[in-house]
């Protein structure tokens, strides 16, 4: 029988049809397909918002960050600046601010000298806090780079801060938290195997955008940028005194030529950033610098320095008045000291070059000149006709010493002058690289890789500066330092916690 031309004439049409339908379908398949491919997924999630990633593990609301092994913590990030001294300042102020606020502290790396500047807190001219930590983030990415990167973990010794502060590794932070593979940061293998990850080249500009809050990060939740700096804000904490004037305010000269109309409030540091408040809720508070000095009466910034009503806080504080150098830098101090120079000495720290110091040289070498006076008296007086030990730590060169005190103590038989090198710890820095107290001290997840494998292992760091305070603080015939010296004032504390017992 034959069919009827109509219906052949479908059946023609729809063999076409089922072709297109067929390809259409699995175009439509493709993508899906791909998808669900690891590879694939991991590209897709790479070029999604931070604050859009992969869902929590319970279906809820996206985590920030890309890591579940972070989901449900809260951090604190700020942008540290200047001078080493000035940057462990800052560090302890901001392991009071993270207890405050029940935040993890992320730990920074040592930056270079003033490779990032603040400004002038007095003077009303400072940095934007935005652009203080795109200047931090920068410069970690040139340490990075360099392979010249070391944590003040690595440094300064973290671990009076457990008990009350939980801290992370700027290392560790942001490969889990951005995806960005910091592994040309380490040293040895253990942080190879945790700050490793499968970054693009524009994870590195996206997180530093996220970091520096630069465009818009606390609409999303994910990062609060704390616009607060010292020209409107002294944070203080249980002052019952939130929003007052402080007593240091811009003189009428400045507001005119400077155009300031702002005032300088004292805030309470929980009330505005704590439960209640928007900061709150963010996964990241990110203030600028935190750096704090005396000033007409007032801190600059951060005046928080007692909390009677507050044992935990109360208790964080007296332990962060003096945080020691790791214990590789502390031993290698004694040695030198027991070592090389042997007899009771002096220390005397002369800064003679750096900012305002190259202007005060007459006074620098005018309180050491009183130093050695008194203890030649004090030699003749016990019968000691040996020469004065003195171990000198200064910016200026020997070759540069030509015409200064310095050459005339150099050259006088009544003294005996020591000095280091570089050379003379590099042995030091080697075991203190090895040691990784950075990615030690703080969280650490779960280990990626085998942590004994070899990595592009970074440069050892320059750490002349913090040997030669260790030594200092074993100066027994006692120290001179230059007035107004951040480094001075390090030594100082060190020796009066007797960190050094020969």
């Amino acid at each position: 029988m034959d069919l009827p031309a109509s219906r052949g004439r479908w059946r023609r049409r729809s063999a076409r049809s089922n072709v297109r339908l067929l390809v259409a379908v699995l175009f439509l398949l493709l993508p899906a397909s791909l998808l669900l491919s690891s590879s694939y997924s991991s590209l897709l999630r790479s070029l999604l918002p931070f604050s859009a990633s992969a869902p929590g593990s319970d279906g809820g609301t996206p985590r920030c960050g890309r890591s579940a092994e972070l989901q449900g913590e809260r951090f604190l990030w700020y942008a540290p600046h200047s001078g080493f001294s000035n940057q462990v300042g800052e560090l302890r102020n901001a392991a009071v601010a993270a207890a405050l606020l029940n935040r993890t502290l992320v730990v920074p790396p040592v930056l270079d000298h003033h490779a990032v500047a603040l400004g002038s807190c007095p003077k009303f001219r400072v940095a934007e806090p935005s652009d203080l930590r795109a200047a931090v983030w920068d410069h970690a990415m040139q340490l990075l780079r360099e392979q010249r990167y070391v944590s003040m973990g690595d440094i300064v010794d973290l671990s009076p801060l457990k008990p009350l502060v939980k801290t992370i590794d700027f290392r560790v932070f942001v490969s889990l938290w951005c995806g960005v593979d910091m592994r040309k940061t380490c040293f040895a293998g253990l942080c190879c195997a945790v700050s490793g990850g499968g970054s693009l080249p524009s994870d590195y500009d996206r997180c530093r955008s996220l970091l520096s809050g630069l465009e818009g990060s606390e609409s999303s939740g994910c990062v609060y940028p704390v616009q607060d700096d010292c020209r409107t804000t002294v944070w203080t904490y249980q002052e019952n005194n939130d929003r007052a004037l402080d007593s240091f305010q811009p003189d009428e000269e400045l507001k005119r030529k400077k155009k300031i109309s702002y005032v300088r409030r004292r805030k309470d540091i929980y009330k505005s950033l704590g439960p209640g408040n928007k900061a709150e809720d963010a996964t990241l508070l990110a203030f600028g610098t935190l750096f704090s000095a005396p000033y007409k009466g007032s801190e600059s910034y951060f005046d928080i320095h007692e909390s009677p009503k507050d044992h935990r806080l109360q208790n964080l504080l007296e332990k962060i008045e003096f945080l020691p150098f790791v214990p590789e830098i502390m031993a290698a101090g004694k040695e030198l000291a027991k070592s090389k120079i042997k007899e009771p000495f002096l220390c005397a720290q002369l800064r003679l070059l750096d900012g305002q110091f190259k202007n005060h040289w007459k006074s620098t070498f005018s309180a050491l000149k009183e130093k050695l006076k008194s203890l030649e008296v004090e030699m003749k007086t016990n019968k000691n006709s040996g020469p004065v030990q003195i171990f000198l730590m200064t910016d200026l060169p020997p070759a540069n010493w030509t015409k200064t005190y310095l050459a005339d103590i150099a050259k006088d038989v009544r003294y005996q002058l020591y000095t280091l090198k570089e050379n003379d710890v590099l042995q030091t820095a080697e075991k203190l690289m090895a040691a990784e107290h950075g990615i030690r001290s703080g969280f650490l997840p779960k280990i990626r890789g085998n942590t004994n494998k070899d990595c592009d292992s970074v440069q050892l760091p320059e750490i002349l500066l913090y040997i030669e305070e260790s030594v200092c603080s074993c100066a027994s015939l006692g120290f001179v330092g230059t007035v107004g010296s951040t480094i001075a004032g390090s030594i100082e504390t060190m020796r009066k916690n007797n960190v050094c017992k020969l």
